[in-house]
């Protein structure tokens, strides 16, 4: 299993970091046997699986099952879970509380946090205790209500230097890694070359340490918004519905179940059983 020191071996052999975003037992599988260097349990999981319009409604009980699931999937893979909504903005041992859960109960090697302010004394005292934290800037959608929805953030050169400086603040309070979503490549490509732990980009170019993308994008499966930095490797969604059309179909004409889809008995047990059973 790949470890902080790998990913800081990484960075400084200008060797891309591949994360993928993952929330169950087979797709952390299949990420793990492409080769992903790290899986991150989001909760991005309240979209993707629960159908909700936004991250604040998912649970720490979400993320620990979750968490759970794809330390199953991929048992070798280093995980890192996200700290849902509100369990890192109040008493400190709530926090310490649902951290200990998720590396004692899912075993996973790491949590994220988002954003940087009230959140570097947080990042700052788990890293003294002893857990690897993973800082989060740019778009935060846990705060996308406060910043007016999904938008591109450092764009102003006022915003851009407050994120140089927030960056700086979340790797000094002990951060291992940092993630910047959705902020202009320019600004991530020098925040990249500042820092010295890994900066992981969704949506900041190609200049960062490494990338994440979520696993249900970038198979295809989903029929709705795909932000602009997604890529698309395949469009399963497309042959899943086929495959469940023809299902129904075949279901609807008798077609399936067929001989080879069905069990039998012989005449003689039938005729011990029940006297024998007309066809």
């Amino acid at each position: 299993m790949k470890s902080i020191s790998t990913f800081m071996k990484m960075k400084q052999e200008r060797d891309p970091i591949a994360m993928m975003t993952a929330y169950d037992a087979p797709s952390a599988k299949a990420a793990a046997k492409a080769g992903v260097d790290m899986i991150l349990v989001g909760d991005s999981v309240g979209m993707a699986v629960h159908g909700y319009d936004s991250t604040i409604p998912v649970t720490l009980e979400d993320m620990l099952l979750h968490s759970k699931a794809v330390r199953r999937g991929a048992p070798e893979t280093f995980v890192v879970t996200d700290l849902p909504f509100l369990t890192y903005q109040g008493d400190f041992s709530e926090t310490l509380q649902a951290v200990k859960q998720l590396l004692q109960e899912a075993n996973v090697q790491a949590v994220k946090l988002e954003g940087a302010k009230r959140t570097l004394s947080t990042i700052q005292r788990l890293s003294e205790a002893g857990v690897p934290v993973i800082g989060h800037l740019g778009l935060t959608p846990q705060s996308v209500g406060v910043l007016g929805g999904y938008k591109v953030q450092g764009r102003t050169e006022e915003a851009a230097k407050q994120l140089i400086e927030e960056s700086k603040q979340v790797e000094k309070s002990g951060a291992v890694a940092l993630v910047l979503e959705c902020v202009p490549r320019q600004v991530a490509a020098h925040i990249s070359s500042l820092l010295d732990i890994p900066v992981i980009g969704i949506g900041a170019g190609s200049e960062t340490d490494g990338q994440v993308l979520v696993f249900h994008d970038v198979i295809g499966f989903s029929d709705g918004f795909l932000p602009k930095f997604v890529k698309q490797y395949a469009h399963v969604q497309t042959e899943v519905e086929h495959a469940l059309s023809m299902y129904v179909s075949e279901v609807k004409q008798q077609v399936f179940p067929g001989p080879e889809h069905t069990f039998s008995m012989s005449e003689e047990t039938l005729n011990k059983l029940y006297g024998g059973i007309k066809s």
